[in-house]
């Protein structure tokens, strides 16, 4: 099952509030604001800035799970049949390694008063 489906089926089940860490402004254009507006009518449990924090979280999963596996000459592992297993030299560990930079840096931001 895709990360969608699987927060609408949340929505379905659940009107549990997730808190916020930390808020940003964006731009929508007028039909994506109809379409939020819309799911927040068909959820009602479900606030419009929770309807886009949970598919802006689901499309980042998607995302990343997107990115192309580029293998680097490093063999890191062996599988189940000895075959090896490459490092991945793409954008992937890049973008964990800024993911986890970034969530660093914000969490301290929280913490100090």
């Amino acid at each position: 099952m895709n990360k969608i489906k699987k927060v609408i089926q949340e929505w379905e089940t659940t009107a549990r509030v997730k808190p916020t860490i930390k808020e940003i402004t964006l731009r929508l254009t007028l039909k994506d604001v109809a379409r939020v507006r819309a799911l927040a009518e068909l959820y009602p449990g479900r606030t419009e800035q929770q309807i886009i924090s949970d598919i802006v979280s689901a499309a980042l999963d998607e995302v990343e799970e997107a990115l192309p596996y580029v293998q680097g000459p490093r063999i890191i592992a062996e599988d189940e049949l000895g075959d090896p297993i490459y490092e991945d030299v793409g954008a992937t560990p890049k973008f964990e390694r800024l993911a986890r930079k970034y969530a660093e840096m914000l969490e301290k931001d929280v913490k100090q008063p």
